[in-house]
């Protein structure tokens, strides 16, 4: 397009200089980086680095085993980011392929005062082309109860239409149960795990 064609002319972005690279920290480890926003404060002892193993059923044809690795971090702002990937794991306990991977976030529900509730929401994506919206609540400071409010997913995608997850703090250990139903049938167990703080 001539400037001619486009009155206001080129964008001020144009010719701008090279941006320094992204300036905020996200961090699992609560000795750096932004301090923990107030509103996560009930949330804090699930803020880490987390690896463990776990075993998988629904909708797979046969139960299995699967190492996992989640890291639940923070940039100073009132929610918390999610990053699961995990990864298949044969009779010896060694790998044998890539497994789930997913993408999220969880955040608290503030009062009118900016105060934190005990009402939670989260976002969860995964690459099978699913994308999950919850709602739920967290139980004193190591329980979260989500359950999912909407879900979509793509043509091509799985048939993703209900989920639920409970997490917890167990003897220091993340441990967690997610159900999950496939068009429109039962929840029915998809994976559990018990994961070991190795960071934060």
């Amino acid at each position: 397009m001539s400037d001619q064609e486009n009155p206001l002319g080129p964008p001020p972005w144009l010719n701008a200089p090279p941006v320094d690279p992204y300036p905020y920290e996200d961090t699992h480890d609560l000795r750096q980086g932004a301090d923990l926003h107030p509103a996560l404060l009930g949330l804090l002892p699930f803020v880490g680095l987390w690896r463990g193993r776990g075993q998988g059923g629904f909708p797979a044809d046969a139960d299995y085993d699967f190492a996992q690795e989640v890291r639940i971090s923070h940039d100073g702002r009132p929610f918390l980011r999610f990053e699961s990937r995990s990864w298949l794991l044969d009779p010896e306990s060694k790998p044998a392929g890539e497994w789930v991977t997913e993408s999220g976030f969880w955040r608290p529900v503030l009062d009118d005062a900016g105060r934190a509730t005990d009402e939670m929401e989260a976002v969860m994506v995964n690459p099978d082309g699913v994308a999950e919206i919850y709602v739920g609540k967290t139980v004193g400071p190591t329980r979260l109860e989500i359950e999912a409010d909407a879900i979509a997913y793509t043509p091509s995608g799985q048939h993703l239409t209900g989920s639920q997850r409970l997490f917890g703090i167990v003897d220091a250990a993340l441990l967690y149960a997610h159900e999950v139903s496939i068009d429109k049938g039962d929840l029915r167990p998809h994976m559990s795990a018990r994961l070991i703080r190795i960071g934060g």
